[in-house]
């Protein structure tokens, strides 16, 4: 989180078998307050290498938005949730969200109690 304020946001990629599972992670998320938002995206197609050979797949991709003080808790626990063996998920922080943005997830008291 170098540099980054508490209040910075931040975002999560993360591809998955279907729409049910990524509902099911973002559900979780949720309600562990450690996301505000998951933008669920009901059809990708995937090309990539695995057991040395290129493949293609239809998955789900899902864009989390978090804050910079929860990115490293909000992989890891959805590392923890995902169905894959080795999931792709990627997080980063939002440099350039805008104060609005940044104020709605701060609004939603994340990471606190409900």
């Amino acid at each position: 989180m170098s540099g980054a304020t508490p209040d910075a946001a931040a975002l999560i990629w993360s591809p998955f078998d279907s729409v049910e599972a990524a509902n099911r992670a973002a559900e979780v998320l949720l309600e562990d307050r450690l996301i505000g938002c998951a933008n669920i995206i009901p059809q990708i197609l995937s090309v990539f290498r695995y057991e040395g050979q290129v493949q293609s797949s239809s998955e789900v991709g899902v864009l989390f938005k978090t804050q910079a003080h929860l990115l490293d808790k909000a992989t890891a626990r959805l590392a923890a949730l995902h169905p894959y063996d080795t999931p792709a998920i990627c997080g980063w922080m939002a440099d350039n969200a805008p104060p609005a943005m940044r104020d709605w997830l701060a609004g939603l008291q994340l990471g606190g109690a409900s």
